[in-house]
């Protein structure tokens, strides 16, 4: 059946999507409260960028343990509703004249945990929603919303923010939390709890996901390229907004814009995946992926004002088609080969090792930017989209052209 008419999916896919779109908004709403009324440092935007990533850092292992002992979907329901009530703090603060830096980075933190349950539940529930034969096309259309978000929210975004100020923009996303809680009420999938040994440890636990990740000849080459791609994704989030509000000398809608021109890349992407997939094989679409659109993220230090803005376009747009192309063929893999008692502790090791990177990347470009300047560091981050799939040339995968299904363990 096709996933079109699949009710719970399609539910699913709804309240994802939803909360998606808010999430953009904020992430840059956020950094233009930050840069533009809080006069943030170069620094102090990257601890912002350190503070909305370190989630699955500091609990990505527990909360992957959880997933996998209780059931999936109220999880997730409850982390959304952790996060409107943590959103709509910040237009409330800012209406009655006591908004500081110190509530951003708070927001952003505790947010950031609460979307560390909602992620890995949405990955870890999706294989009884749709079955381990539908995860490609499950993944794509789940992908295309994310690209599609990350290309409409700093269009949505900036124009909230230049209409009617950032802190009011980030209520949008608070909203949209709640929209996507009451999509997820309304499945009807049964989930199945795996049961487990009353005598194992949190910690016992833990240990098992992240062996069975880096024990494995495949995945353990995907954590690497995806890790270092993060750090340096990391790097240009933390440097983005300033440079091109602050030395560029943007406005908020123009900054909205030109990102979400360069996430056009990851929409097409997302609509193509299944297709290069098809053709190529999910092995070697994996390796191609990045190791073809990274080195054009070199272009991005050649941005200036008006026509030069393209370049910052060029590059983004690029970075975003491979990762989503990426992302589709290694996300549906992983989904495929794991057991299923495994996969809230697979998905939350493989997200604590990939993007527990992302907020080290925050303060790296802080770093960088005060040090070397805005420009530098945009150079930095095309050299490092360069070296990201070298990971991936190095290891078994470059040998095959399918991956295998087969489920162990």
């Amino acid at each position: 059946m096709s996933l079109w008419r699949h009710r719970d999916f399609l539910l699913l896919w709804s309240g994802e999507a939803l909360s998606q779109v808010g999430t953009m908004v904020s992430h840059l709403a956020l950094p233009l409260l930050a840069a533009t009324a809080l006069h943030a440092t170069p620094w102090q935007m990257g601890l912002l960028v350190a503070a909305e990533r370190a989630g699955f850092l500091l609990v990505g292992l527990p909360a992957g343990v959880l997933v996998d002992r209780l059931p999936r979907r109220p999880v997730m329901i409850t982390a959304d509703l952790v996060r409107f009530v943590l959103f709509a703090s910040i237009p409330v603060a800012w209406w009655l004249g006591h908004l500081g830096f110190g509530q951003l980075i708070a927001v952003a933190l505790l947010g950031g945990f609460a979307t560390v349950f909602f992620d890995v539940g949405y990955q870890s529930v999706l294989p009884a929603v749709v079955g381990r034969g539908g995860l490609v096309e499950g993944n794509a259309k789940l992908e295309s919303t994310r690209a599609a978000a990350e290309a409409a929210g700093p269009a949505l975004g900036g124009g909230l923010v230049q209409l009617a100020g950032a802190a009011s923009a980030v209520l949008l996303d608070a909203v949209s939390y709640l929209v996507s809680a009451a999509c997820l009420a309304r499945m009807r999938t049964v989930e199945v709890v795996a049961p487990r040994e009353e005598s194992r440890t949190l910690r016992a636990d833990m240990g098992e996901g992240l062996r069975y990740v880096l024990g494995h000849p495949l995945l353990r080459p995907i954590v690497l390229c995806t890790g270092t791609a993060n750090l340096f994704g990391g790097v240009l989030a933390a440097v983005s907004v300033l440079f091109l509000a602050g030395e560029l000398g943007l406005s908020a809608g123009t900054v909205g814009l030109v990102l979400a021109a360069g996430s056009v890349g990851g929409v097409l992407g997302a609509l193509t995946a299944g297709r290069w997939i098809r053709r190529f094989g999910q092995a070697r679409m994996l390796v191609a992926a990045l190791l073809v659109t990274g080195p054009v993220a070199l272009v991005i230090p050649l941005t200036s004002a008006g026509a030069g803005l393209a370049w910052f376009a060029l590059g983004t747009f690029a970075v975003a088609y491979g990762g989503v192309v990426y992302n589709v063929a290694q996300v549906s893999f992983r989904q495929t080969v794991c057991p299923d008692r495994l996969l809230g502790r697979m998905n939350a090791s493989i997200r604590f090792l990939v993007w527990g990177t992302i907020p080290v990347g925050g303060l790296l470009g802080g770093a960088l930017g005060e040090l070397l300047g805005l420009r530098a560091t945009l150079l930095v981050v095309g050299a490092g989209m360069v070296v990201a799939p070298l990971w991936l040339v190095a290891s078994p995968l470059r040998r095959l052209r399918e991956l295998p299904s087969e489920v162990a363990g």
